[in-house]
């Protein structure tokens, strides 16, 4: 099946990495698209190829109308296949293999041994080769259905680990090739893309041309309104949607009483852009107060920033659409990519806004992540400063500030952040770390200050490595060797600092937890 742009379709069963298989394949400049298992045939039966995600269900108690379909297609037109996980169990379970529930369980990183040839992993891993790939599994093949060939298998537990359809041109594996822990699991996903006779053309300026066209063409002659808060997200969204309709845009910065000190300075980069500027941080502030559930927290910011801009849009007439820098690890965490997948924490722009809604969504990221969005930066052509800078949250300091938030603590915790920032800027760490920011504990320890006793709040630092924030790690402990003395030197030196110079803080504690098991923030 030849097409002009060729297209992978990934069909999502709920997994947290599903938006990680569509990335993988971009970064090889093919298209693709995310669809829910629910979607409709005939909007996916023209794709050169499909992908069936991992996710969170048994399939002894689910069955796929979508999946079938699927593959009665590559039984009469030989479109390949490949099917990831729960994705892999799906299809077995379809050509009659036995699924045992909580068998062989296995979560985290495995190794498989490659038994056999084959083109899904040729050039990729030798046969005989000890492979560690990432494996998070309950359900386990029992039986290989008839037709296929077992490739790979666990090299501790014999987990069916790789087989194949070779006639049929389907291919499974019970890890996860997507994910980072995966040895050259990008290399398997490139066969695959191979398999499929994908042309590989698709670019970051082909995604901007067409999401130019789309918002064009939902927008007509309204106007729109764009939540601008500073961060990167919304900073690309707008340029975006700015070269796209111009002045119909009206960019709104609201004043939220909990940002950071660098995201008002970030404002001042975007003079190309119309920025009207609210100061609603007594709204935000008397909302929250007393709210100490981060769930609750993000779902009265989320509402809040909704009434404004309903607010805003009466008074500028014609607007029908407000634009949102949502970008899909957003939508993942939220639990919005698939009906089948976990709520992780709800976004303040994606489970955290209202039901019902008078304006309606603009979202130009919605499909991309944190790297890709830089990508597009430059591309649309914003300042480094912008581009560079590291993630921040929607809700703002309201979700790292543990417990109640008070005009006090949001105070101290822009001292905290700023001081961190800026000494990891003189280090020459900034641009070496994935996203850094401090946390306020709600709670006191005893310190000693000028020969006596205080007794004040304990901020905790956090700094992880990662490339699409799916998964991250601790900073320095991915690289040791380059980083760990120079930057137990910048902890000593920069939580003295704040000791000396933040009033409030009494002790600094270092988060050492990588992602899973826990999220980047903390809330």
């Amino acid at each position: 099946m030849e097409h002009e742009l060729s297209k992978i379709a990934i069909i999502d069963f709920g997994s947290q990495f599903t938006q990680l298989i569509a990335k993988r394949i971009r970064v090889m400049n093919v298209y693709c698209e995310i669809f829910p298992q629910n979607t409709d045939f005939k909007t996916v039966k023209e794709f050169n190829g499909f992908v069936f995600s991992g996710g969170p269900e048994s399939v002894n108690n689910s069955e796929s109308e979508l999946a079938a379909e699927i593959i009665k297609l590559n039984e009469t037109m030989s479109v390949p296949i490949l099917g990831i996980c729960y994705g892999k169990q799906l299809i077995c379970h379809y050509f009659g293999a036995q699924i045992k529930t909580n068998f062989n369980r296995e979560f985290g990183k495995t190794k498989i041994k490659i038994l056999k040839e084959s083109p899904i992993v040729n050039g990729v891993w030798d046969i005989g080769a000890e492979v560690d790939v990432m494996m998070s599994h309950s359900d386990s093949v029992n039986t290989i259905p008839e037709g296929f060939t077992l490739i790979a298998s666990g090299v501790i537990n014999q987990t069916v680990a790789i087989i194949v359809n070779e006639s049929r041109k389907i291919y499974c594996t019970q890890f996860h090739p997507e994910v980072k822990h995966t040895e050259n699991g990008i290399g398997l996903l490139s066969n695959f893309l191979d398999i499929a006779h994908c042309s590989r053309n698709w670019t970051m300026q082909s995604f901007i041309d067409e999401q130019k066209q789309k918002i064009q063409n939902m927008v007509g002659n309204q106007k729109v309104i764009a939540a601008v808060s500073g961060g990167i997200d919304s900073s690309v969204a707008t340029a975006l949607t700015y070269q796209a309709i111009g002045p119909q845009l009206n960019c709104l910065f609201i004043d939220t009483g909990l940002l950071s000190n660098s995201q008002k300075q970030n404002i001042n980069m975007l003079q190309e852009f119309p920025i009207c500027y609210i100061d609603r941080s007594n709204l935000f502030l008397s909302r929250l107060n007393g709210i100490t559930s981060p769930e609750q927290k993000r779902k009265i910011i989320g509402n809040t920033f909704i009434e404004i801009f309903e607010e805003e849009a009466k008074k500028l007439g014609n607007i029908g659409f407000l634009m949102q820098g949502t970008i899909y690890s957003d939508v993942i965490e939220s639990g919005h990519a698939s009906n089948n997948a976990s709520t992780v924490k709800s976004h303040h722009n994606v489970g955290g806004l209202p039901e019902k809604m008078q304006l309606k969504l603009i979202e130009p990221l919605y499909y991309l992540f944190k790297d890709e969005v830089r990508i597009l930066g430059k591309e649309v052509g914003l300042v480094h400063e912008i581009i560079s800078q590291h993630p921040f949250p929607g809700p703002g300091l309201a979700i790292r500030i543990i417990g109640e938030v008070t005009e006090e603590k949001v105070h101290i915790l822009q001292e905290v952040e700023e001081i961190y920032s800026n000494t990891m800027k003189n280090y020459n760490l900034y641009d070496e770390i994935w996203q850094a920011f401090a946390v306020l504990l709600p709670i006191k320890t005893v310190g000693i200050m000028g020969d006596k006793r205080t007794y004040k709040y304990v901020c905790a630092l956090r700094a992880v490595t990662s490339s699409d924030g799916m998964t991250a790690d601790a900073f320095p402990f991915e690289d040791k060797n380059k980083y760990s003395l120079v930057f137990w030197d910048f902890l000593q030196n920069v939580s003295n600092i704040i000791i000396n110079k933040v009033t409030g803080v009494s002790r600094v504690v270092y988060d050492i937890t990588s992602k899973p098991p826990a999220t980047i923030e903390w809330e």
